[in-house]
């Protein structure tokens, strides 16, 4: 019995701590269900596998840059395009895995080869691909990884310095592997978050200057190599022919440039004239009336420049003025409601943009994600517990949409409704001002960064002077206006919140309490709500697939009622104008177009 006892008893430790030793080697990880593709997968569905790569492109940017440090807070949205970059791709430096954009959130091996994890997540090993090495010969080592994860703790910014804030053990195993322990602080995610972090090398990296801003040529591991440089204009990015991966399943057609090209222009209407001369190759269009007006010139009639519109299969995601709540008049939640009905977006939409545009009801509109048309049922309501009392009941049952003016920029139902909530406020109008219980007249600034921005907070400046409400509109330059942004300087500002189907810790750093005060966070609205953090911790440790939607829902509704912005409009699809000999696959993936799977046609 002593004996059949001890055996039992080791069996339950080994259940309750050893499940790193049941753990089977896998090539991928997905953040809910399984992954798409097999073990044996050859390439991503959404490149062309056997496509020729040479050649050249000539990418185009609205901007400056003076580092090429992309792990620092200093410049940080000034960081040269293209060393880490989600549109262009990381073009130096490799992370543990590959994101599919094709899957709402799978990683497959890239710098690991393979990954073991147990049912809860409570911990994670990469084992490091063999062949994986630096530009300069070098392999990449389990001392690199810990070396990344303790420098970034140290001296990087958001988001990579939290990167081990859940993390209770770091440790190298065996000859090529790190494993990742979780506190219990961790969420299902984290893995995922620890495996899209990028590495650095240990013999190459100077740990004494990290944190400042440099014009050194970095080493990584990544396709491309930085082989120009003009500080503020133009970085170019030459092609490894030795790169490790280029024929690793997940960078089968990728990386199809020998040369890249990131040009810098100080206003997006002299890159959109660089782009009609041909100096850059390629011109993502973001102003419905623009694609339909603006794209006569010859280059467009002959042939040579080919206009090309997608469909994604991904949520809206929000575009709105966003109130600054750390400013004293913002905290208010019916102020916020009340400017909020004021914006007529059916004037915007049809003066501006000839009726293109669809208004945004919701950050998850267009998926199953959204509480749009779907009332909160007993799951959701069991995650909100007492939260459900502070939401709108409309809101609660799907049926709430921000009201339609009749176009006239002065709609008098839709703006009595607005003063009877900024009355609920304190405020009333005197004299053909609103002002507050004081006397104080109700006045802030909309920072704006470009033309069009602009455009929308005059039109908007309009609105609020029906009501006596005084917004100043100010455009600053592209330094100021991230310097602004990043210290959270300003009253209201134009942002968006793109969405994912696979919302995670993006929440955290857009609107937890603990990135409120955090510079460099997306905390834009300065949001420090208990009940919002709750909502956003059941996304990050949903477990099922309906756990997840319910979550995220609530999380919506709570968004939507307490108004931290005004929503303003998507549409459903990308524009995207590219030169003639500019090639790209026929399979359009479920997150849209993806630039680094295109190809110069004119390599023979």
């Amino acid at each position: 019995m002593r004996a059949l006892f001890l055996g039992l008893i080791s069996l339950l430790a080994a259940l309750g701590t050893g499940v790193a030793a049941r753990a089977e080697p896998v090539h991928r990880i997905a953040m809910h269900g399984q992954p798409a593709l097999p073990a044996d997968f050859k390439s991503f569905p959404y490149v062309k596998p056997d496509v020729k790569k040479g050649g050249r492109v000539a990418y185009g940017v609205v901007g400056t840059f003076d580092n090429l440090n992309p792990f620092i807070l200093k410049s940080m949205r000034t960081t040269a395009r293209g060393m880490l970059d989600p549109e262009y791709g990381n073009l130096v430096y490799d992370s543990l895995m590959q994101r599919s954009r094709d899957e709402a959130f799978s990683l497959y091996g890239l710098l690991a080869e393979t990954v073991e994890y147990d049912d809860d997540r409570s911990f994670i090993q990469f084992n490091l691909n063999p062949k994986a090495k630096w530009a300069d010969g070098q392999p990449v080592t389990p001392e690199d990884v810990i070396f990344t994860f303790e420098l970034f703790r140290d001296k990087g910014r958001e988001p990579f310095s939290t990167r081990l804030a859940k993390v209770e053990k770091m440790e190298k195993v065996g000859e090529r592997s790190v494993r990742f322990t979780f506190n219990d602080q961790a969420d299902r995610e984290y893995p995922l978050l620890i495996a899209m972090t990028p590495i650095l090398p240990k013999h190459a990296t100077d740990v004494a200057t990290f944190d400042q801003t440099t014009l050194k040529f970095p080493l990584g591991s990544g396709p491309y190599r930085v082989a120009e440089v003009k500080p503020g204009e133009r970085i170019v990015y030459k092609r490894n022919p030795d790169y490790w991966a280029k024929d690793l399943p997940s960078k089968i057609g990728f990386d199809n440039y020998d040369e890249i090209s990131v040009e810098y222009f100080l206003q997006d209407s002299s890159l959109f004239e660089a782009f009609k001369k041909g100096v850059v190759d390629i011109y993502p269009e973001g102003s419905p009336t623009k694609w339909t007006r603006s794209y006569d010139f010859p280059a467009v009639q002959s042939g040579n420049v080919i206009k090309d519109t997608f469909t994604p299969k991904t949520p809206s995601g929000m575009l709105g003025f966003v109130f600054n709540t750390r400013r004293p008049m913002f905290a208010n939640i019916k102020l916020r409601q009340g400017l909020a009905l004021v914006f007529d977006f059916e004037w915007v939409n049809k003066n501006l943009f000839d009726n293109a545009y669809t208004r945004t009801q919701s950050f998850w509109q267009n998926s199953t994600l959204s509480y749009l048309g779907v009332a909160a049922d007993d799951r959701e309501l069991g995650l909100m517990g007492d939260i459900r009392n502070r939401i709108n009941p409309a809101i609660l049952d799907g049926t709430y949409r921000l009201p339609v003016t009749d176009a006239s920029g002065r709609d008098r139902n839709v703006l009595r409704e607005a003063v009877t909530l900024l009355r609920e406020a304190g405020y009333s109008i005197k004299d053909g001002k609103m002002i507050n219980e004081k006397g104080e007249p109700l006045a802030f600034e909309i920072m704006t960064q470009n033309e069009g921005q602009e455009k929308l907070a005059l039109a908007y400046q309009r609105f609020l002077a029906a009501l006596g409400i005084t917004a100043s509109v100010r455009t600053v330059d592209d330094s100021q206006y991230q310097q602004r942004s990043q210290s959270f300087d300003y009253d209201v500002i134009i942002k968006s919140f793109p969405s994912t189907l696979s919302p995670g810790i993006e929440q955290v750093r857009r609107w937890s309490s603990e990135a409120r005060d955090r510079q460099g966070s997306e905390n834009f609205a300065g949001v420090a709500d208990k009940d919002v953090d709750r909502l956003i911790n059941n996304i990050l440790q949903a477990r099922t697939t309906e756990d997840f939607v319910a979550a995220v829902r609530a999380h919506d509704r709570l968004l939507i009622n307490n108004s931290y912005l005004v929503p303003l409009y998507h549409a459903a699809a990308q524009w995207v104008a590219r030169a003639k000999h500019i090639g790209r696959p026929s399979v359009v993936p479920l997150y849209g177009y993806q630039l680094p799977a295109w190809w110069d046609e004119t390599v023979q």
